[in-house]
C-alpha cells in the first residue's frame, strides 16, 4: 500500500558523537524500516524538508537517502516523493537458537591472552622459548612472501612445511608418510574439526575415560556421539570398547602418554586396537600427546608406525612443544582419506597463514626445533623433580605423586575427604585442574593435575607453599 502523506520521522541526531550526521540519519531510518516501524510503501519526507527539520545541510540528508536507495530500502518516484520500498518485507522474528550446553560445570583451564598461571596445563616453558631466534626467522619469512603465497596458498598447507613435518615424524616418532598425506591445521582443535567433518554427524567415537574433557566436548559440539571407554595400566580397554560400541567409527586415543594418567599403551592393546579398526572399518585418531617429552629412556614410537593397514590418523601440535600462540598443528591421514580431507581443507578449513608456516619450516629444517626439544627434555626433567620434591616436603603423607614417564605435568593425589573439584576451586588462581573433570564413568581418587613447565626449579617450593595455603588441608 502506498501512503500519499509523508510521515514524520522521529529522528534525533547528536552532534557530539563522532559518527557523521549522514550515517546517523541513514542508520536511524534503516533501523525503523527493518524493525517494521516504517512499513512497506510509507512515504518519507523529502530530503530538503527533513534537512530543515533536523537543521542539517540538505546534501547530508540527500546522501543518506541515496545510500538507502542503493541498499534497496527506499525508492524515489520523482515528484511523487520517496517511499519505503514495496519489495522490502519485514523479516520474521528469528527462532530462538538452542544453546550448546557444556558437558559439565567445568572451569576453562586456560587464561586467554594472559601469562600462564603457575600450574596451568597445556603451556610449555615460555621463559625458555628462543624468542629472538624465532622473531628473526618469522620476520624473514614475512619479508619473503611471494606472489603465490600472497594469493591463495595450498589449503592443505605450505608444501615445504609438510615435507619438514614428514621428515620429522619419521625420525622422531617412527611415522612414515608422504607429504601429500599431511594437512596443516590451526592446532589440535583444527585437526579435530577436520576429522569430525570427515566422519559426519551422528558417528560414534570411543574416548578414553579418563580423557581430555575439551576434546570430548568439541566432538559433542560437532554432533559426534562419544562413548567413554575405561583405561587401566595398559591404556584403553579395547574389549570394553567393543562391548560398548562395536560399530564406532572412531577411537580417539593417546597411546604414547595417556591423557591425563600418563601410562603408555601396551603392545597387546595396540595390536588389539589396530585389529578392531581393520576388521570393523573404523578409524583410530592418535593424539600424540607429549610424545616427544620422555623423562627416562627413548620416546615410545607412535601407534601409527605399527599400522600396516591404513586405519590411523596421526595428530600433532606445535602448541605444547613450542608456543601455543603459533596455533599450528597437523594431521597425517591414510591415503584413502586424502581426497576427502583435501576437499574439507579447500572448502571449509584451509591451513593458517603461510608466513608462520614458512617460518616453522625453516625452524625445523635448520635443526632449531630438534635442539629445542632436547633442551626442553633436560629442563622438564629438572622441573619435574623439583615440583615432586616440593610437594612431598610441604604436604608430607597427605599427598601421593603420580610421576608419569613423559609429559609436562604430574598428578598429586591428596588424602582428603574433600572432592578434588573443591580443591581446584580453592586454588583456581594457581591453575591446577581437578582429575574429576577428566572422568565420565570411572571415579578417581581426589587429585589435582599440576603442570611444572613454567615453574623454575628454584621457585617450586614457593609455589607449592602457595598451593598449600590455598587448599587448607
Amino acid at each position: 500500500m502506498i501512503h500519499d502523506d509523508p510521515i514524520r520521522l522521529p529522528l534525533a541526531i547528536d552532534r557530539a558523537r563522532s559518527i557523521p550526521l549522514q550515517r546517523q540519519i541513514r542508520e536511524a531510518i534503516r533501523d525503523s524500516i527493518v524493525a517494521g516501524r516504517l512499513g512497506s510503501g510509507a512515504r518519507l519526507p523529502s530530503w530538503h524538508v527533513l534537512a530543515d527539520e533536523l537543521n542539517v545541510a540538505r546534501g547530508t540528508v540527500k546522501a543518506a537517502y541515496d545510500w538507502l536507495a542503493g541498499e534497496g530500502l527506499i525508492v524515489g518516484r520523482g515528484a511523487q516523493g520517496t517511499y519505503v520500498s514495496a519489495d522490502f518485507a519485514r523479516q520474521p522474528e528469528a527462532s530462538p537458537v538452542e544453546p550448546i550446553e557444556p558437558i559439565a560445570e567445568m572451569p576453562d583451564p586456560y587464561r586467554w591472552g594472559a601469562p600462564p598461571m603457575p600450574f596451568q596445563l597445556g603451556v610449555p616453558a615460555l621463559d625458555q622459548f628462543p624468542r629472538v631466534l624465532w622473531a628473526r626467522i618469522a620476520g624473514r619469512a614475512a619479508r619473503n612472501l611471494s606472489l603465490g603465497t600472497m594469493a591463495y596458498p595450498d589449503p592443505a598447507g605450505w608444501p615445504p612445511l609438510r615435507a619438514a613435518i614428514a621428515a620429522y615424524v619419521a625420525s622422531a616418532r617412527g611415522v612414515t608418510s608422504d607429504p601429500s598425506q599431511i594437512f596443516v591445521t590451526a592446532g589440535y582443535t583444527g585437526a579435530l574439526d577436520m576429522i569430525a567433518r570427515a566422519v559426519g554427524q551422528g558417528a560414534q567415537c570411543w574416548i578414553e575415560d579418563p580423557g581430555y574433557f575439551r576434546a570430548r566436548e568439541a566432538l559433542e559440539i560437532a554432533k559426534i556421539k562419544t562413548v567413554p571407554v575405561p583405561v587401566d595400566d595398559e591404556g584403553i580397554d579395547v574389549a570394553a570398547g567393543i562391548a560398548a560400541a562395536p560399530k564406532a567409527a572412531l577411537a580417539l586415543v593417546t597411546p604414547s602418554h595417556q591423557s591425563p594418567l600418563g601410562m603408555a599403551m601396551s603392545l597387546p592393546r595396540r595390536t588389539a586396537l589396530l585389529n578392531w579398526a581393520a576388521e570393523s572399518g573404523a578409524w583410530i585418531v592418535e593424539d600424540d600427546y607429549y610424545g616427544e617429552f620422555r623423562a627416562k629412556g627413548r620416546p615410545i614410537p607412535a601407534l601409527t608406525g605399527l599400522d600396516g593397514r591404513g586405519r590411523t590418523l596421526y595428530v600433532g601440535s606445535f602448541s605444547k612443544v613450542m608456543i601455543p600462540a603459533l596455533r599450528l598443528g597437523y594431521v597425517i591421514v591414510p591415503r584413502a582419506l586424502v581426497p576427502v580431507f583435501k576437499r574439507i581443507a579447500s572448502l571449509l578449513i584451509p591451513a593458517p597463514a603461510p608466513a608462520m608456516q614458512m617460518a616453522l619450516a625453516e625452524f625445523i629444517d635448520k635443526g632449531h626445533f630438534a635442539r629445542h626439544i632436547r633442551r626442553m627434555m633436560r629442563l622438564y626433567a629438572e622441573r619435574r623433580r623439583a615440583l615432586a620434591d616440593a610437594l612431598n616436603a610441604v604436604f608430607g603423607d597427605k599427598v601421593r605423586i603420580g610421576l608419569q614417564a613423559n609429559g609436562i605435568h604430574l598428578i598429586a593425589y591428596f588424602e582428603t575427604e574433600l572432592p578434588d573439584t573443591e580443591l581446584a576451586a580453592r586454588a583456581a588462581w594457581l591453575g591446577g585442574v581437578a582429575l574429576a573433570y577428566w572422568t565420565v564413568n570411572r571415579a578417581q581418587p581426589p587429585a589435582l593435575i599440576l603442570s611444572f613447565a613454567n615453574i623454575p626449579a628454584d621457585k617450586a617450593r614457593t609455589e607449592v607453599e602457595r598451593l598449600a595455603a590455598a587448599l587448607r588441608l
